[in-house]
């Protein structure tokens, strides 16, 4: 294994900040998802190892001793990749938290900053490849530092996450965005040591679980830090399904989730760090071999990878290609929730969503295997614009729907269908993105090459999130209703207008300018630039390769 698959392994949850009406999957986008299985580097690179080894094992009349030998391990990549997705879950469930709140779109686009470190971790992840205590263990020196950080974070949170909800001027937006950005960074940080130490920690025969590892782990930790956290943090959830007696309050607050889950980051980090062992080779065991590449000459080659006429091409499309759909997958469960949806029945809509999203991946692969992968990217791109309009067109309708015990049970089918029917467009886009990917990397640097690809990727789905909230604001028009000669142009024209027993009433929702506007970006995007997009597919494979000394 070269060096540079440490940074390989798994990016791209898009995961990304507020996908669809559902918690972001981010991280980015997050988890950027959410929601999503991800054409990782390591499922190629472990199935050649695999193959590798078969062969190898049927020239020398070898059983392969299967997974029981090493079932310890795999449980503990399980577990480190569920701890990583425990804060992706609670930053994803940040927004909504601030939306019933009334906190401002401004606010809420500053606050998306924390889903951006996923997509940026392969500016440091070099790095923490290269930099380590040889004898406390290369990807130990990385793990069990960052785990620690991000315990203490959450038990310096539980302390003071409410103050930073409920301050008398409103939630502090700017310390809150401090804190989980840095649980977003020091968890990606655990990320690239994990996924490197899953290649050595199992072996070769095995090598190919910590992809599963790493997606049932996270999927796993972001529901249990998302929905499961918003459903028991509700009161009227928890009265209605859970309790016989109703109470003010949930099963769970926040400061107490922060502290059960800090305690664990730090008592499971102490119990690796004494107890788990680099490099342990078990009886009969094949590892996959490490090397290590310098820092200077891993950026050197990023750089030459971006450089190339077709590459650099690519990335400008990537780079731009989401802006159509920044309104739809930003906005649109924050205003549900500004319209009254609860936040943790828009947080369950997820669990019904898993079958779907599994099976999507499978289904649509079988179309993108060809030589041209993009043109199911190309022809999906206009069903999920179209999607973004009926996602208006629905938050449009739903105070209309809202009654006095909530909102009928079609009301929330609708809903569901909705995002089911986006889930099929955005997958069909992101599996034939991944897939072209793997069509033009280069075989000699796959690793880096193709992680620099889905780098980019996310952030043409992060930057456009980010613009979107922001503007939200800007282009809503209120007036004020009741009190002569005063406006609500800003909040302290707005203040004034209810001092003087007036109230600020929308005139025109930014939402829906933006919803419009974006659509219409989108098309002229797909008519033009769309086209070039395809024309890439024509490009020759040495177009796409990289001269670099081996």
């Amino acid at each position: 294994m070269e060096p540079l698959d440490l940074i390989t392994h798994k990016n791209r949850r898009q995961r990304k900040p507020a996908a669809g009406m559902i918690p972001p999957e981010n991280t980015r986008d997050m988890l950027r998802a959410r929601t999503s299985s991800s054409e990782s580097e390591v499922e190629d690179e472990t199935a050649d190892l695999v193959r590798g080894s078969d062969s190898e094992d049927r020239r020398h009349c070898r059983v392969r001793p299967g997974v029981r030998g090493e079932l310890g391990n795999v449980l503990l990549l399980l577990f480190l990749y569920v701890l990583q997705g425990i804060p992706l879950g609670l930053a994803g469930s940040i927004p909504l938290i601030l939306q019933s709140k009334n906190v401002s779109y401004k606010d809420q686009a500053f606050f998306s900053f924390v889903f951006w470190p996923f997509s940026l971790k392969l500016l440091w992840a070099p790095l923490v490849d290269a930099l380590y205590f040889s004898r406390f263990g290369r990807r130990k020196s990385w793990l069990v530092p960052t785990q620690y950080l991000l315990g203490l974070f959450m038990l310096y949170l539980s302390v003071t996450v409410n103050s930073l909800l409920q301050s008398e001027s409103g939630p502090n937006v700017l310390t809150l965005t401090a804190v989980f950005f840095m649980l977003a960074f020091l968890a990606a940080t655990q990320d690239i040591a994990v996924d490197g130490w899953a290649l050595t920690m199992l072996s070769r025969e095995n090598v190919g679980y910590a992809s599963t590892c790493n997606s049932v782990g996270q999927t796993a930790g972001y529901f249990l830090g998302n929905v499961l956290f918003l459903a028991l943090e509700s009161a009227d959830f928890c009265n209605k399904y859970l309790r016989m007696e109703p109470k003010e309050s949930g099963i769970v607050t926040l400061p107490d989730f922060l502290f059960f889950w800090g305690v664990v980051f730090m008592v499971s980090t102490t119990l690796v760090a004494i107890f788990k062992r680099e490099n342990e080779h078990g009886k009969g065991k094949r590892r996959v071999p490490e090397e290590t590449k310098g820092v200077t000459e891993t950026y050197k080659l990023l750089f030459s990878i971006i450089k190339m006429p077709t590459v650099f091409t690519f990335c400008a499309l990537l780079l731009t290609a989401k802006i159509g759909f920044s309104a739809a997958d930003a906005v649109t469960g924050l205003k549900l929730v500004e319209a009254g949806v609860p936040k943790e029945q828009l947080a369950l809509l997820a669990v019904p969503m898993v079958p779907l999203q599994i099976l999507l991946p499978v289904i649509i692969s079988k179309y993108t295997a060809g030589p041209r992968p993009l043109d199911i990217f190309y022809k999906a791109f206009p069903f999920r614009l179209l999607i973004g309009l009926e996602y208006a067109l629905l938050v449009w309708w739903t105070p209309s729907v809202k009654r006095e015990g909530g909102f009928p049970v079609y009301y929330f089918a609708i809903v569901l269908l909705s995002y089911a029917l986006h889930q099929v467009a955005l997958y069909s886009m992101y599996v034939a993105c991944m897939a072209f990917h793997a069509k033009v990397s280069d075989p000699l640097i796959g690793g880096t090459y193709m992680t620099l690809l889905n780098t980019v990727t996310n952030l043409g789905g992060n930057w456009p999130s980010t613009l979107a909230l922001w503007m939200v604001d800007p282009l809503t028009s209120k007036e004020c209703q009741g009190a002569a000669g005063q406006s609500c142009g800003s909040a302290e024209e707005a203040g004034l207008c209810i001092r003087e027993g007036g109230a600020c009433v929308t005139t025109l929702d930014g939402y829906y300018v933006e919803s419009v506007v974006c659509v219409v970006i989108g098309l002229a995007w797909w008519l033009w630039l769309g086209k070039k997009m395809r024309r890439l597919q024509e490009q020759s494979s040495a177009a796409w390769r990289c001269k670099v000394d081996q």
